[in-house]
């Protein structure tokens, strides 16, 4: 997964709003609390999906299932100008019960459908259980030469386990693009 530098700058601060809502003052864990707080400050919110949709992105936290991971992959590594609106990528995504009344809120606006396309791509980033994208553009941002060396090898010196997940993330990934080629997207190949 290639992340571009604006979904990489934003995947920083949407960490940063969660590790800012996560805990008081005294280390406790708020996270809740402060998340059903700013849900119910949508009308506020609402305004600054522009200018700052990482810190609304957050009230989706948990809210989102992604069916189809190669789509989000093509998402992120995108620039936000370049991005797909909600309609487009909406299902292979999936949103919790829960928070279908404020998507619709979100959608009503101007720039709904590529604020919600943000906020599940952030998401998707948050929950990513793979820190190898995070690490592999941390070592391309800083010009380690090694770690780009190390992508254009084979998996050979990968242990198997590894070699069957990045098969997988390369399926997922054609996929996702294949999918996007069919909505009249440019590959990124």
């Amino acid at each position: 997964m290639n992340l571009s530098p604006a979904f990489h700058h934003l995947r920083a601060a949407y960490q940063a709003e969660m590790d800012d809502l996560s805990f008081d003052s005294e280390g406790r864990d708020v996270l809740r609390q402060r998340l059903a707080d700013k849900r119910k400050s949508l009308d506020f919110l609402l305004q600054m999906t522009e200018l700052s949709p990482e810190m609304v992105a957050v009230v989706f936290h948990q809210a989102f299932r992604f069916t189809e991971p190669g789509v989000m992959n093509q998402v992120v590594s995108g620039e936000l100008d370049e991005c797909p609106d909600w309609d487009e990528i909406s299902a292979s995504v999936q949103i919790a019960p829960w928070a279908q009344g404020m998507a619709e809120t979100f959608l009503q606006q101007a720039d709904g459908q590529r604020f919600m396309t943000v906020a599940a791509a952030l998401a998707y980033l948050y929950d990513k259980p793979d820190g190898r994208a995070q690490q592999a553009s941390d070592e391309d941002e800083d010009g380690d030469e090694e770690g780009r060396d190390r992508d254009d090898h084979d998996d050979e010196d990968l242990p198997p386990e590894e070699r069957d997940d990045d098969e997988d993330a390369r399926a997922r990934d054609e996929a996702g693009a294949d999918w996007l080629a069919e909505q009249g997207f440019d590959r990124k190949d």
